[in-house]
């Protein structure tokens, strides 16, 4: 009860209270545009997401929880439509990464496309993914060169 109860103050302050936040932020928006391609997020991608997570802070797993809640929030907007969609998501990270340069090494290619693992290869979402990955290797790049 007590543990629901702060993670519901986390969220709801995160802002205020979680130090890092807009990097925690950031990872959350990369991992909601692995996961968002489809409305839904299934058993293997939530599996997935929570060993990304723990793996990106291992040394804290309120940090790594907090992470998923997020990716988790971030993924209920886009499919409700409740104030953020796809693209804007995507305005979002190429924004951040230009503004903030520290973001660019955030942009780990390789715990991203262990989300794609979790898609079938057939899919419309698969090739969509790749795609995105594309985009995000292409940011990171830019960030290299500028």
């Amino acid at each position: 009860m007590l543990k629901t109860f702060k993670r519901s103050v986390m969220k709801m302050f995160r802002e205020l209270l979680v130090y890092h936040n807009s990097s925690l932020e950031f990872r959350a928006k990369l991992l909601t545009l692995m996961i968002s391609t489809d409305d839904e997020i299934n058993e293997c991608e939530k599996q997935k997401l929570k060993e990304i997570a723990h793996t990106i802070y291992s040394e804290n797993q309120e940090r790594a929880e907090l992470l998923i809640d997020t990716v988790y929030e971030y993924h209920t907007k886009i499919v409700t439509n409740n104030g953020l969609d796809f693209e804007h998501l995507i305005a979002q990270v190429r924004r951040e990464v230009k503004e903030v340069k520290r973001f660019c090494e955030k942009i780990d290619i390789g715990l991203l496309m262990q989300l794609h693992e979790c898609m079938d290869e057939e899919d419309d979402e698969a090739l969509f993914q790749l795609r995105i990955i594309e985009f995000l290797q292409e940011l990171k790049h830019e960030c290299r060169v500028a």
